[in-house]
């Protein structure tokens, strides 16, 4: 089976794309459960790591609500990213702020699998590949995984993005 031909991009086109990472979010989840079991003492009451276990309930619900996965929409205001089912933390990054965009491929050990910014760029990736990238005019970068990068970057540039 084919996919239908893309139209070309307009200067009114807005590329969104959902993208999910649930092996990472149940990983971490089991880490944090398998650390407060493995702290438990030998023989002591259960209600002895209750508020440990409540703890761990707490960061596994935080962790799927803010980190399991990366929404992203590109387009005439720019691209904006949204973590997360409740879309938070989100940025926006204007078109008079992006130098250029690019599509990248971002092998598997510089995959940040969550939100990290740094003075020099903001990553919010959760898988390796295709990927993309912006430079800011501060010379900051911008790394974001949305499932159909190339997409992304022609909405951008179609929005009149220098290439």
């Amino acid at each position: 089976m084919t996919s239908p031909p893309i139209a070309a991009p307009s200067p009114y086109t807005v590329y969104t794309g959902r993208t999910t990472c649930w092996p990472m979010v149940a990983s971490t989840c089991c880490g944090a459960l398998l650390v407060v079991l493995m702290a438990r003492q030998p023989n002591a009451p259960w209600s002895d790591i209750a508020v440990p276990l409540l703890l761990v309930a707490i960061g596994v619900l935080a962790n799927i609500l803010t980190s399991s996965s990366v929404r992203a929409a590109a387009g005439p205001n720019g691209l904006t990213i949204h973590w997360g089912l409740v879309g938070w933390p989100r940025c926006t990054y204007h078109l008079e702020e992006i130098e250029h965009a690019e599509v990248i491929d971002l092998p598997w050990w510089r995959v940040s699998w969550g939100l990290w910014w740094t003075p020099r760029g903001t990553s919010c990736t959760v898988r390796s590949g295709p990927t993309v990238r912006l430079t800011l005019r501060n010379h900051r970068t911008i790394t974001v995984t949305v499932p159909e990068p190339e997409a992304a970057v022609a909405a951008l540039r179609a929005a009149s993005l220098p290439a």
